[in-house]
């Protein structure tokens, strides 16, 4: 349902402002209206007009610029929400933007993921001021969470509970820096606190004096935590039923979730000692699919014995009509297929996420 505020987007290219006003009114639906201004001039006269809860501007705009935009609306108008969203890839600009109080700054998006991402963005700092669930992200995993605030470019600190138990994880200019649960510290508390099904999150303030003690790129901690979790989830004791431990969560819901990812056409899930189908999404007839995808593993498995490779975590393939990509989940074996206009390395990022969201 539509809030009483609404969004204003401020850039000189009139084709950018005609897609993005045509993404938002379909995305974010707790926007009351979402208005585009062509000037600086233009943006503050509906301002003062208008009930802007989200202010989204261009930093490269004739005669007024972006930046003085910012200055003047952070000055007479603090309760509205300020996002840079830029072509301009220049630290110096990031820096001063922040400096002028921005909630967010992104690069402008060039793939339909990263679209999605500033789209989910653009709809949670709608919901935290419509006070609808916490920070509007009551429907993310905290793997979401914290790739849209690297994409965000944020600095912050996002504090987690989940029972008793509490965590941090420092942000600094769109990097994660450090994490701290409990007595664990870096990449080991990273890891502990993503395992954690359910909790509350919170962003404060953001310290960048923190020393830091994590290196890696935010997609590598997370496939490596996705993987230790499937590990210690494919090692635990049976169920009381007997049946083996899975990482996957219900199939119905999970398999449901993919329509949310740009791209995805359909999917599968084989049980990965027997080859049966477990469950399918987006398509009527799952058997051609199945033996496929059976049929693949099995080769796949039987060459890696054979070179010594090790277990196998994933397989790409492209035909005329789709992109695949294949993983291993647990006990299962899990197929997602794209349309034909992805590349593979797309394919492969978006599995990566989709299973990383499972994990978490």
């Amino acid at each position: 349902m539509a809030g009483s505020t609404k969004i204003l987007i401020l850039d000189d290219d009139e084709d950018f402002l005609a897609l993005y006003q045509k993404l938002l009114s379909q995305h974010v639906t707790t926007a009351a209206a979402v208005l585009t201004a062509g000037t600086g001039h233009r943006a503050l006269a509906l301002l003062e007009s208008e009930q802007i809860g989200v202010l989204i501007v261009d930093l490269n705009l004739p005669k007024m610029d972006g930046l003085q935009v910012i200055s003047i609306v952070r000055r007479k108008h603090p309760q509205t929400r300020l996002v840079v969203l830029t072509s301009l890839h220049d630290e110096q600009f990031r820096a001063r933007a922040y400096a002028l109080g921005v909630d967010q700054y992104w690069i402008k998006p060039e793939t339909d993921h990263e679209t999605g991402l500033f789209l989910e963005a653009m709809e949670a700092l709608m919901r935290r001021d419509a006070g609808i669930g916490f920070r509007g992200v009551q429907n993310k995993s905290l793997g979401d969470i914290v790739q849209l605030e690297c994409l965000a470019q944020s600095t912050s600190i996002l504090r987690i509970t989940h029972g008793a138990a509490e965590g941090r994880l420092w942000l600094v200019r769109g990097e994660l820096i450090d994490a701290e649960t409990q007595s664990l510290t870096g990449e080991a508390a990273f890891q502990k606190i993503l395992s954690w099904p359910e909790g509350t999150f919170e962003s404060l303030p953001g310290d960048e004096t923190r020393p830091r003690t994590i290196f890696s790129s935010i997609q590598g901690l997370l496939l490596n935590t996705a993987q230790a979790i499937d590990e210690a989830v494919s090692q635990a004791p049976p169920q009381e039923d007997g049946s083996a431990a899975t990482s996957l969560p219900p199939q119905g819901p999970v398999l449901g979730d993919l329509a949310d990812y740009p791209g995805v056409e359909c999917a599968l899930v084989l049980d990965g000692e027997t080859g049966a189908t477990r469950d399918h999404w987006g398509m009527q007839d799952p058997r051609p699919l199945s033996e496929w995808m059976r049929k693949t593993v099995e080769e796949f498995r039987a060459l890696g014995d054979t070179l010594h490779a090790g277990e196998m975590r994933r397989i790409l393939a492209t035909s005329n009509d789709r992109k695949l990509a294949i993983s291993s989940v647990g006990k299962r074996d899990v197929c997602v297929a794209f349309q034909s206009s992805h590349t593979l390395e797309t394919a492969r990022e978006t599995l990566r996420t989709i299973l990383t969201k499972w994990a978490s």
